[in-house]
């Protein structure tokens, strides 16, 4: 028996495909965004409490590892990524001695600060992991630089890309935005006013910002006055958007894929990337919002694009039931 386990949308987004597909399973959500996800059957949905720590991440690890219940009758535990649900699992399941499946496994920055928390996550979890799932060849070789043994490792592709129909793609005068990441919460005021002032310099295109729920994010909504702030949406209509701009700001990691998926170039406002596969054709790094005018200008007269996309085919579930049954 396999029990998939994930805490927040991006996470469920990139299991969908093989909860879908995979037999003798069961499934557990732990609750870790438990407003982002509703109206979706699990086996096991964990009750989450903050009143632990005061710290939201040792809350998360606490809440995970009271639940061992889990893991009765179970044979392998799949985790998705490097979240803090995704660590708090794997470390959960090595102790009651069950067999760990990395999904999404290999990525790496090499600054444990930057992303924080998910590049220290992620890592751990390859040091606690059986059968470790990569997108890609460059995942696998970071893996084996770490002395992972090579019998372990798989390429595979990336399962978020197995939900998307690439059909009805064009390019309207819309850029798409979400930001969000830790790291740049300090600096969220100094993104929107850049963003705000190519909004104004450029009224012929839509900038539409999905705003992220984090209080950090909301409190510098107002900074945007000539940008289109819109309630998060759903994966789906977050999909049809990025199919219908002509190309995307943002800080997100799974985005990254999506947009070289779609052939969709995308500005990454952070330091670093995890997925530097992006920058060869796709994706350029905006380390500072001091930069972002000029590329976004070098976008504005240069997005079409047609490359292939470096994170797969959109059939990595079909690879992945190979390899587990």
């Amino acid at each position: 028996m396999i029990l998939i386990c994930f805490g927040t949308r991006p996470e469920y987004i990139k299991v969908k495909s093989l909860i879908d597909n995979i037999s003798n399973i069961k499934t557990c959500f732990t609750g870790q965004h438990k407003d982002l996800l509703k109206n979706i059957h699990v086996d096991y949905k964990l009750d989450f409490k903050d009143s632990f720590s005061t710290n939201r991440l040792n809350n998360i690890v606490i809440n995970i590892l009271q639940h061992t219940h889990v893991f009765d009758n179970i044979d392998f535990v799949i985790v998705q990524g490097d979240t803090t649900t995704a660590f708090a699992i794997a470390l959960s399941a090595y102790h009651m001695g069950k067999k760990v499946i990395h999904l999404e496994a290999g990525l790496r920055t090499n600054n444990i600060q930057d992303p924080f928390p998910e590049e220290l996550n992620r890592q751990m979890i390859s040091r606690i992991a059986d059968i470790h799932l990569c997108p890609t060849i460059q995942n696998k070789q970071n893996l084996l630089n770490e002395n992972i043994d090579i019998h372990k490792i798989f390429v595979v592709g990336n399962t978020g890309l197995d939900n998307i129909n690439k059909s009805g793609c064009e390019y309207k005068n819309q850029i798409l935005i979400t930001l969000h990441r830790r790291n740049n919460l300090s600096i969220m005021k100094e993104w929107f006013i850049i963003i705000d002032k190519l909004a104004y310099e450029n009224p012929e295109i839509e900038f539409i910002l999905p705003i992220h729920p984090n209080p950090e994010v909301q409190k510098h909504k107002d900074c945007l006055q000539y940008v289109k702030v819109i309630e998060p949406l759903s994966h789906e209509d977050m999909i049809e958007t990025m199919k219908k701009c002509m190309f995307i700001i943002s800080d997100s990691g799974g985005i990254q894929e999506e947009a070289s998926f779609l052939n969709k170039k995308i500005i990454i406002c952070r330091i670093d990337t995890e997925r530097p596969e992006v920058l060869k054709n796709h994706g350029v790094l905006c380390k500072s919002p001091g930069f972002l005018e000029e590329l976004f200008y070098n976008f504005k007269n240069d997005y079409i694009i047609n490359a292939d996309c470096p994170f797969g085919d959109g059939f990595a579930y079909k690879k992945i039931m190979e390899i587990i049954l």
